[in-house]
């Protein structure tokens, strides 16, 4: 006998990136960078660390 195994598809409630992307298509590039961010929160942490990188390249040349 084989066990019975309902077939419905699960959610998590959670909205996926393209789900929020698609959805702010119509809105700003800020509302789309928003929305990203809280869907991918390591993509901000790498922009952040990218940007105090650049930051910090361009104060060591202005320090010459």
């Amino acid at each position: 006998m084989t066990p019975d195994f309902d077939q419905t598809e699960t959610t998590t409630g959670q909205s996926t990136v393209q789900d929020s992307v698609g959805a702010a298509a119509g809105a700003s590039v800020q509302d789309r960078a928003v929305a990203l961010a809280n869907d991918r929160p390591e993509i901000a942490v790498g922009a952040a660390f990218g940007g105090g990188l650049l930051l910090a390249l361009i104060l060591k040349r202005l320090a010459r």
